[in-house]
């Protein structure tokens, strides 16, 4: 009997080599190669399935850019307001949503819940899970408060009959909890492999684009947060959404990655309860601690996640350091951290070289801009001085190295959602301040500053 061939399969990129290496040749990740055995075509076809690979999109004729006729996606609520946010708008027939998140984090139970708030409005929606049986799902369901949901289940995981299913049914939405459970008969490889995740999920999409039914994949992610499985899965889909949050805490974060029906970076926010997940309407107050007076090495910061502006408390602790003083950050980027300090040593004359400094982001969400760095320069040195700023006390803006201070994007619109929420003193900088020549914005008094010398200056005047 013939040996059958094998080669070898990265698992960050799905990139294929002859012969096992240590660094995979296409994405240069060390030690991701898995031996496979490879896929034979039947009947010498152009693809794994015996038919011609067909595209996603129809064809169509050349067309000048221009001359092509644009319209508004049609879009339809999920009923669930945190979660058509972050879509967009809504699904969109014929879109195909990637969602991943850690265990345990809340996936099936929010796609649960969209999918029977859909089917009360008059969409027919199928839930196909590959991970527990239809009476768990059951079980979930009346733990939820949806005894009555008429949201059709299939307990399957063969691509073949869950196509079949979709093909014969055509729901307005479709649930494929997971997308690393699903296989196909015409590959040799097992479940969560790299070839399977890839062909099941390109036949699912195929059959969207198809149809018009909307499908949304559930992703398993890796030790490091990512969506498990080939790269070339996020670029196959139209919306890539993660599900963060602390499993410790009642709190989850809904960002999107990618969205070609929207825009990306925004944010949904949920509460867990007993009866699943609740939108949270105003999130400011969840990442705001309630501090009866004001407190050293607390500043509040007005981020901002894809359109929404938010509010967040950032904390900061400064503390007696040994030999080798530690630098922690806890939802900030560790290394902006570090070039802060430098700066603040260089040009605001505050140094923490014998410090042990600790910041943290209250409520566990995650920042990534740098508009945080005022803020998070101005709560270091609040509690190295061991002075509380004053309440309603607000900061933001980008810092460099020079020592400037540099705008944040729409510091308007940030500026705004302070005043909304009854916050009184504001360090910005010069080119976010109101340009009508006033520094008070519906009760709001505004420092200007260019340099973090003068925020520091500033900081002391009202101290």
């Amino acid at each position: 009997m013939a040996k059958e061939k094998t080669l070898f399969v990265c698992s960050e990129c799905g990139g294929t080599s002859p012969k096992w290496l240590g660094r995979c040749p296409s994405c240069n990740a060390w030690n991701t190669l898995i031996e496979q055995v490879a896929a034979v075509a039947p009947g010498g076809a152009n693809n794994r399935f015996g038919a011609p690979f067909a595209a996603l999109a129809g064809s169509a004729e050349l067309a000048v850019l221009s001359e092509i006729e644009a319209s508004e996606i049609a879009r339809t609520p999920t009923g669930l307001d945190e979660l058509d946010r972050v879509l967009g708008g809504g699904i969109v027939d014929g879109g195909v949503t990637l969602i991943g998140g850690d265990p345990g984090i809340g996936k099936s139970t929010l796609l649960l819940q969209a999918a029977d708030a859909l089917q009360r409005a008059g969409q027919n929606a199928l839930y196909v899970t590959g991970e527990e049986s239809g009476a768990q799902v059951a079980l979930r369901s009346r733990r939820l408060g949806l005894e009555l949901s008429q949201v059709q289940v299939l307990a399957e995981i063969q691509l073949e009959k869950i196509i079949a299913t979709l093909d014969a049914t055509r729901p307005a939405i479709a649930v494929i909890d997971s997308i690393q459970t699903v296989y196909s008969d015409q590959l040799t490889s097992a479940p969560g492999s790299v070839a399977q995740v890839r062909e099941c999920a390109a036949h699912l999409t195929r059959f969207a684009k198809a149809s018009g039914t909307a499908v949304v994949l559930v992703g398993h992610v890796t030790k490091e947060g990512a969506l498990a499985g080939p790269r070339v899965l996020e670029h196959m889909v139209d919306t890539v959404l993660y599900f963060e949050g602390d499993t410790h805490s009642s709190f989850r974060l809904v960002r999107a990655i990618k969205n070609r029906f929207g825009a990306v970076n925004e944010i949904g926010v949920f509460a867990m309860t007993e009866r699943g997940l609740k939108g949270v309407a105003n999130p400011s107050a969840i990442f705001l601690s309630q501090h009866a007076e004001p407190v050293p090495g607390s500043v509040v910061l007005v981020t901002l996640e894809g359109t929404r502006p938010m509010l967040v408390e950032i904390q900061a602790l400064v503390d007696n350091g040994g030999p080798s003083p530690r630098r922690l950050s806890v939802g900030l980027d560790r290394d902006r951290l570090a070039m802060l300090l430098a700066v603040l040593h260089r040009h605001a004359g505050v140094a923490c070289m014998d410090q042990d400094v600790f910041v943290n982001a209250v409520g566990g969400v995650r920042i990534s801009e740098p508009a945080a760095d005022l803020a998070v320069m101005l709560a270091i040195t609040s509690s190295l001085r061991g002075k509380p700023l004053p309440k309603g006390f607000i900061a933001f803006g980008e810092v460099g190295l020079a020592g400037e201070v540099r705008p944040a994007p729409r510091g308007q619109e940030r500026l705004r959602e302070a005043a909304k929420l009854g916050f009184s003193v504001a360090v910005v900088p010069k080119a976010n301040a109101p340009r009508k020549g006033t520094r008070d914005i519906e009760g709001l008094t505004i420092h200007p500053v260019e340099r973090i010398e003068e925020a520091m200056d500033v900081v002391r005047g009202i101290d």
